[in-house]
């Protein structure tokens, strides 16, 4: 199968195109938001293919991703037909969330499909048919060592993003464990929470670093409060690193009891890390757990399965 499909989310993408397929992704001269092209921070196999847009029209495509709502449009001015449709939606929905209607609800014959069902849950899909295909992750391996006694969080823009990703709640942690924070956009964070700059360091290292030095960090801190479940959280939990998060949108599904800690309570979460500090042979074992929880539920075998069975019934 063809598929056209935009490079939006590098680390998802990364996971898809794993599958048997052969994968178009636009690349514009100026790799802009539309034409991004490869990946140049993940590694992608040779199936995945540059096509500019002027090419398009003339390509065998068997099926068309959507990820944005201006994408629909591209399709019909660089194609001029529609292929079967799926819109993928990463997100979950923002303002008034229980009536958010979702933009591909009244898109004729289109699939939109969830990456949680918390998302499903609480969009407005409308006519639209759904389906959810939960996350997959290329295992990066199991990789902790705890070695550093801090603790990891991953977030882009948290000073922009603020509350949302319990940008926040950093002090807090921060007061139970010094706080190594990877991401883009990241810096004056100490600064703009008012924290020491030592209990709240700050990094944004090149994708091929990240897992190894979030797997030296004692413990992953998750404390978003409204996105679509982390695939940071994901990748921790496969690196074997015990996990302390908000019981928030899917994280309680993603991580069941004994793979971490999960609560809405903060004394509850920084206890948490306080004791997997204190105690690295708890760690150890509660970040096993993690590991086979998450390659049991969100493996990429799985995901990719799932994916295929869905791309047969879209096709038919």
């Amino acid at each position: 199968m063809r598929i056209l499909i935009w490079h939006v989310h590098g680390s998802w993408t990364t996971a898809f195109v794993q599958g048997p397929h052969t994968y178009l992704v636009p690349v514009t001269r100026d790799r802009g938001p539309d034409g991004l092209g490869r990946a140049r921070t993940w590694d992608w196999p040779d199936s995945v293919v540059e096509v500019p847009p002027e090419r398009l029209r003339d390509e065998e495509i068997d099926l068309v991703i959507l990820q944005r709502p201006h994408e629909l449009d591209l399709v019909d001015r660089w194609l001029g037909r529609r292929p079967p449709l799926v819109y993928l939606e990463h997100n979950a929905p923002d303002g008034d969330v229980p009536r958010t209607r979702h933009p591909a609800a009244d898109i004729p014959g289109v699939t939109l499909v969830h990456v949680t069902h918390f998302n499903r849950l609480m969009w407005d899909a409308g006519p639209a048919d759904t389906a959810v295909v939960e996350h997959g992750i290329v295992d990066p391996g199991h990789r902790w060592t705890g070695e550093l006694e801090r603790a990891a969080v991953v977030v882009n823009e948290p000073i922009r993003r603020g509350r949302t990703t319990g940008t926040d709640l950093l002090p807090e942690f921060s007061r139970a464990a010094p706080l190594d924070v990877f991401g883009m956009r990241t810096e004056g964070l100490a600064d703009h929470l008012g924290v020491d700059p030592g209990r709240c360091r700050t990094q944004d290292v090149p994708q091929s670093e990240l897992h190894t030095e979030l797997a030296r960090r004692r413990v992953y801190v998750h404390p978003v409060r409204w996105t679509s479940l982390g695939l940071s959280l994901l990748e921790a939990m496969h690196l074997g690193m015990p996990v302390v998060a908000l019981a928030t949108t899917e994280v309680t599904e993603a991580v069941p009891p004994g793979a971490g800690v999960v609560s809405n309570r903060i004394d509850v979460l920084t206890d948490a890390v306080r004791d997997f500090l204190a105690d690295p042979l708890h760690a150890r074992a509660v970040g096993e757990a993690a590991r086979a929880a998450a390659l049991a539920h969100y493996g990429l075998p799985r995901f990719l399965d799932d994916w295929e069975r869905l791309l047969k019934e879209v096709t038919r």
